[in-house]
């Protein structure tokens, strides 16, 4: 089942059923060409659940299908937040870290809980995420960015969603939730990977 585009530009498909995940990536990416459009545009539409294996596999599993709905340039991202002294946990499972049903909040609650008592120095952590591009005709392409940071010993802000209150990024002394959103963009993991997929999608098109 296509996607037929309503301007002249070819239509990239955002891999999310989330219709603001969706508005958001299509903020990020900026000026493209592509016209940016979400999966759940498409009656019906599904994406395989996620793995345990790596963020790679994730990102091309969620874009493969995408683009095999679509019949249209897809793109799909996985990523996560690993604590060197978890030994790079909660890493791929972030998002269920702790169990199913939890909220945010109870995520970082329960990462909060695992490192109790462990000293500052050995908090640091990093923000990792992969970005797949996949055409119908076999194109492919992964890239990735990475945030270095360090979790403090308690949440700090109200801004950002997941582990951003937990997330403290030392060259701006504030945490991913404490930031203005165009200030985290220039600066995240996903505003980093998201960049150099544009540079990809613009190379496609040319």
């Amino acid at each position: 089942m296509g996607l037929k585009s309503s301007s002249s530009r070819p239509r990239l498909v955002v891999a999310t059923l989330n219709p603001a995940k969706a508005r958001e990536l299509a903020s990020l990416l900026g000026d493209i060409p592509f016209e940016v459009v979400g999966l759940s545009t498409i009656p019906g539409a599904a994406l395989p659940p996620e793995g345990d294996d790596s963020y790679r596999a994730n990102a091309l599993a969620k874009a493969r299908a995408a683009a095999r709905l679509s019949a249209a340039v897809a793109l799909a991202d996985d990523s996560g937040l690993e604590v060197d002294a978890l030994d790079g946990r909660p890493g791929v499972r972030s998002a269920r870290h702790g169990g199913a049903g939890l909220s945010d909040a109870d995520r970082c609650a329960a990462l909060l809980a695992e490192l109790k008592g462990v000293p500052p120095e050995r908090r640091t952590c990093r923000f990792r995420c992969v970005i797949a591009l996949a055409a119908p005709d076999g194109r492919e392409e992964v890239v990735e960015g990475v945030a270095e940071g360090r979790i403090p010993d308690a949440l700090r802000g109200t801004g950002g969603f997941g582990y951003d209150p937990l997330f403290f990024y030392p060259p701006l002394g504030r945490t991913f939730a404490e930031l203005d959103p165009a200030v985290k963009n220039r600066v995240s993991h996903r505003g980093k990977a998201l960049a150099l997929a544009r540079e990809v999608l613009k190379r496609w098109v040319s």
